[in-house]
């Protein structure tokens, strides 16, 4: 449906909270259009599988990993034309509105950088003990990829519990994600929005000893 409100930060975390999620139309400069997609997919964060070869490069040196400190550039590398996606939804509206999310402190961008230059990355919004993954980019192989596997490390020790990547696909699900009907979403979103949660700081030897965990539980599922 499209939205005929004018949208403030408040407004946005409210949506978030009943399940629903805004994207611009490139069509129709100014348009936000509200989803609430059944089924939802979500990636469950103990059952993330991390695969050997991706871990090796995740606790390697080949990218280095930054947290919020390029959440606009981000959010524009995301929006950025690709081969197939000439257009995007991420319209300078969806922009400024998650950066005053960010300003406010509830969206979050892990990034993935390479000789100090950014390659990769993703962004979202936390509320409560929930993280609504928004979108991700990669300039570089394996770039979004290991700041996919450094967010869920980030999630599991902040305790979070919904990881919602709004819609399911076959990229996602190769990481575990998974679709669940809406109304069993919105009965987890009811939960995991009352829970608290720590976005950080971590150390570097914490998310590293929890990828290794996560490396473990998916050795033990692939035997």
């Amino acid at each position: 449906m499209a939205a005929d409100m004018v949208l403030t930060p408040d407004v946005m975390l409210r949506a978030y909270s009943v399940g629903l999620f805004p994207m611009g139309s490139s069509d129709h400069p100014g348009r936000l259009d509200w989803y609430d997609p059944d089924p939802r997919g979500v990636i469950p964060l103990y059952g993330f599988r991390l695969h050997r070869r991706l871990a090796r490069t995740a606790l390697g040196n080949t990218f280095e990993i930054t947290v919020d400190t390029a959440f606009e550039e981000t959010m524009r590398a995301c929006a950025a034309p690709a081969p197939g996606r000439e257009t995007t939804w991420i319209t300078e509206d969806i922009i400024s509105l998650f950066c005053a999310l960010h300003e406010d402190g509830f969206a979050h961008s892990v990034e993935t950088r390479r000789d100090g230059r950014l390659v990769g990355g993703l962004y979202g919004v936390a509320l409560g003990s929930a993280f609504f993954g928004e979108s991700m980019f990669s300039r570089q192989t394996d770039a979004s990829k290991v700041a996919l596997v450094h967010l869920v490390a980030r999630l599991r020790l902040g305790h979070y519990h919904l990881l919602d990547t709004q819609f399911g696909t076959s990229h996602l699900a190769g990481f575990g994600g998974i679709e669940i009907s809406a109304s069993e979403y919105k009965a987890a979103l009811t939960r995991t929005i009352r829970m608290t949660a720590q976005w950080g700081p971590f150390s570097r030897d914490e998310i590293t000893a929890e990828i290794r965990r996560m490396r473990e539980e998916s050795r033990t599922s692939e035997a």
